[in-house]
């Protein structure tokens, strides 16, 4: 029966989008139903499998397989090792209430959701698939919704900035694809094999010289780069969080853009090791460009969500870091940060969205003194700053803290630059607080309301419940990724310097 997990958390969604499609558009509370219901399956399935984990035997586990083309090695295998786990994990928790987030959405509500449903389909098959093809399908599943949900359901310049995701993602896809299918080709030359299977590329890797490594691990860097988004090819990500309504910035910014960082890990480090321990001190370097020019670009913003939006590119920097110190504390710390980075800015974006559909606003200097009539969204928002900034009790606290120790032994100048990177967080998170919830309130601001029922509190009580859950118990977690980043260390270590 565990043979399954994986496969229904993946295809619950894909289950909801059909039964969407097939709902008359005016029965809009049992497509949102359907849509919670499917989600909710997923979610409960995901903390049942981090749950049940077998540590003691580690590897990929749930596994499901079925052979499709075998001329050429095309399976439909998924199943879930410690970091695909961290990472589903996410995806479920995010999916799961941003589909209360946009419960109040009246228009083509039978569209919206289907999209995004396929959207998360697409997600979850990255997450959990162990054979390229369909990891490849996925990706793109997951990407291509993206233009129609924000290019419709989106705000202000929404035109312009669908259009630059969709280009800049495309080029990064096409990128990857050709080291993809270098790796595809060479595996076969060497093998005598055609097949897609993680499993058979990583049988390649003693075979690979040093050469080659060098020449596509930047391939298939840069590919996923882009939707890291790793400077400077991080352009197209603030302006899609800008226009994407709430529950698509939420999966942008939470879930999308960990697909590169995940990507990297899983093929590029993975399978290239060579190549990851010759390209990946350039990386620190320009994680470095990540972390202090996101960060003092937000602080220039006046548009809140620009603000989050750049600072998620300021914190991928610290994924990025974490990924270039090859090692146990730097692997588990940016695996548990694209978790605790992608609950946190999933709850700020959410929250982002419940006020400015009142307002209709998002800039600072119009807004002001909400906290007065929306306290509970502004303590939430207070408490999604805190978390932010590394505040100690938070997740993100704990994942940076494991990143900082890990670049200290490696890559002292970055860590001290990375260090301060938090100092520059600090200090636009708390400035964009202040502006919005504190101090004088603006008059236009006497009759918006607060979140007051319970769908409307749901998603943000869940989200905060879990940063806090694990800032306080992150070992829990902890000891699900270690056991998949030590498997994957533990293969690639004796070829990190060939």
């Amino acid at each position: 029966m565990d043979s399954l997990v994986t496969l229904v958390i993946m295809l619950a969604p894909a289950v909801g989008a059909v039964l969407i499609l097939l709902t008359p558009e005016d029965r809009k509370f049992q497509i949102r139903m359907t849509a919670a219901l499917c989600t909710l399956i997923s979610l409960l399935l995901t903390i049942y499998a981090v749950i049940t984990y077998d540590k003691s035997v580690g590897g990929y586990q749930f596994d499901f397989n079925i052979v499709w083309i075998p001329a050429w090695g095309i399976n439909f295998h998924v199943a879930m090792d410690g970091i695909s786990l961290c990472m589903n994990l996410l995806t479920s928790f995010t999916i799961f209430t941003g589909v209360f987030v946009s419960w109040f959405i009246e228009t083509r509500t039978k569209e919206f959701y289907f999209l995004l449903l396929t959207l998360v389909t697409g997600v979850f098959g990255v997450f959990s698939s162990l054979n390229i093809f369909f990891f490849y399908f996925c990706y793109e599943m997951a990407v291509i919704p993206m233009y129609l949900l924000i290019g419709y359901w989106g705000s202000g310049n929404k035109e312009y900035a669908t259009m630059k995701l969709t280009l800049y993602l495309t080029l990064g896809a096409v990128i990857a694809l050709i080291g993809l299918l270098s790796l595809f080709y060479t595996n076969a030359r060497i093998t005598g094999v055609y097949s897609y299977e993680i499993s058979v590329w990583q049988q390649m890797t003693p075979n690979l010289n040093a050469g080659y490594q060098k020449l596509v691990f930047p391939v298939l860097l840069l590919g996923f780069g882009f939707i890291v988004p790793m400077w400077p090819f991080h352009t197209w990500s603030p302006g899609g969080h800008a226009a994407a309504p709430s529950a698509v910035s939420m999966l942008h910014a939470g879930v999308l853009m960990k697909l590169g960082a995940y990507a990297i890990l899983r093929l590029g480090i993975n399978i290239l090791p060579a190549g990851a321990a010759f390209w990946l001190p350039v990386v620190a370097i320009v994680c470095v460009a990540n972390i202090l020019y996101g960060g003092f670009v937000a602080m220039a913003q006046k548009d809140m969500k620009f603000i989050i939006g750049y600072s998620s590119s300021s914190h991928m920097g610290y994924v990025l870091l974490g990924l270039s110190c090859l090692n146990v504390l730097g692997l588990n710390g940016a695996v548990f940060l694209m978790f605790a980075h992608g609950i946190m800015t999933a709850l700020t974006f959410a929250l982002i969205g419940f006020f400015y559909d009142q307002t209709h606003t998002r800039m600072t200097y119009d807004l002001g003194g909400m906290s007065r009539q929306i306290p509970f969204i502004g303590v939430c928002f207070t408490m999604a700053a805190m978390a932010s900034s590394g505040l100690p009790g938070f997740a993100n606290f704990v994942s940076e803290l494991l990143i900082f120790f890990a670049a200290f032994q490696k890559y002292p100048v970055q860590a001290i630059c990375a260090v301060f990177g938090i100092v520059v967080t600090a200090t636009y998170l708390l400035r964009a607080v202040r502006a919005a919830f504190f101090g004088e309130m603006n008059p236009k601001w006497e009759k918006i309301h607060d979140a007051n029922t319970f769908v409307q509190r749901l998603p943000y009580v869940i989200l905060i419940m879990v940063l806090l859950f694990f800032g306080f118990f992150p070992h829990i977690l902890l000891n699900v990724i270690n056991v998949g980043v030590g498997e994957l260390l533990g293969r690639v270590n004796p070829f990190l310097q060939l």
